[in-house]
C-alpha cells in the first residue's frame, strides 16, 4: 500500500521529504538560507537558499499552526520577560512567556515597554491559552504588577528576578539566530519568524536531565512522528 501524496507540495519540482527537511533545517537550527543549503548540497540535493527561502514562508505557517493545534495544554505557571532587540536601528521589545517546563507559551515585539505594552501581553496569553494562570513569575519591572491587577488580580504574583531564569534562558535561541542575521531587520519579520519558531522548538523541547537515555530517544522518536504528520512528510534520510 502506497502512501498518498501530500496535495500542498503538488506541482513542486523537489519531493516533499526534501521540502520538509529544508523547512525543518531552517527553523530547528540557528542556520542561514545559505548554511541550509550547504546541508541539503551536502546530501546531493542542489536546491538554492532563495528556494529554501520561499519554502520556509509558504510551508513553515501551515506547519506551525498545526503544531500550535496538537500542543497539549501546558502548564500554569507562567514566567515573563522581556528584552531589547535593535531592528532597523530602532530599539524594540521582545516580550516572552513560557511555562514553568520551559515551552514557549507566545511572544510578541513592541515597541514599547509600558503598562499598555503588558496588557497586550496578557490579553494575548488569555486569548491563546484559554485561562489565566495560577502564578505569574516576573522580575520587578513595575509594568508587569500594574497590568497584572488590570488583566488577572486574582492571580498570585511572584516579583524576584532570579526566579525568571527559565524565560530569560528562553531568549538565547532568538539571540542566536538575531546575530546569524547580523541583526533583524524588520519587527514584522521577526514575529512572523518566531511564530513558527517557537512551536517547531517545543515540539523537540526534549530535557536529558530528566529521562533515561532510552526515554529520551523515544519522546525524540515521537517528535519525529509528529513531524512527519503536520507536515505531510518525513525528514529526508
Amino acid at each position: 500500500m502506497t502512501t498518498r501524496p501530500d496535495p500542498r507540495y503538488a506541482g513542486y519540482r523537489y519531493p516533499a521529504e526534501i521540502i520538509a527537511t529544508a523547512v525543518w533545517l531552517y527553523f530547528r537550527f540557528p542556520l542561514s538560507l545559505r548554511m541550509v543549503e550547504d546541508l541539503l548540497a551536502a546530501r546531493g540535493i542542489t536546491v538554492s537558499y532563495e528556494t529554501v527561502r520561499q519554502w520556509a514562508r509558504k510551508f513553515g505557517p501551515e506547519i506551525a499552526t498545526r503544531l500550535r493545534r496538537r500542543a497539549p495544554r501546558r502548564g500554569d505557571k507562567w514566567h515573563l520577560d522581556e528584552v531589547v532587540l535593535t531592528i532597523g536601528g530602532r530599539k524594540h521589545h521582545l516580550w516572552r512567556a513560557v511555562d514553568q517546563d520551559g515551552f514557549v507559551l507566545d511572544v510578541l515585539v513592541q515597541s514599547r515597554r509600558d503598562t499598555r505594552a503588558a496588557k497586550r501581553l496578557l490579553r494575548k496569553l488569555l486569548k491563546k491559552q484559554g485561562q489565566a494562570p495560577r502564578v505569574l513569575i516576573t522580575d520587578k519591572l513595575k509594568t508587569y504588577a500594574a497590568a497584572k491587577r488590570a488583566i488577572m488580580p486574582g492571580v498570585e504574583h511572584r516579583r524576584h528576578k532570579g526566579l525568571n531564569n527559565r524565560v530569560e534562558n528562553s531568549h538565547q535561541p532568538t539571540r542566536r539566530r538575531e546575530r546569524q542575521r547580523k541583526r533583524f531587520k524588520d519587527p514584522a519579520q521577526v514575529q512572523r519568524f518566531l511564530a513558527i519558531h517557537d512551536p517547531i522548538a517545543n515540539l523537540f523541547h526534549l530535557r536529558r536531565d530528566h529521562s533515561s537515555v532510552t526515554d529520551y530517544r523515544k519522546a525524540r522518536a515521537q517528535a519525529f512522528q509528529v513531524w512527519a504528520e503536520v507536515a505531510g512528510a518525513p525528514l529526508a534520510a
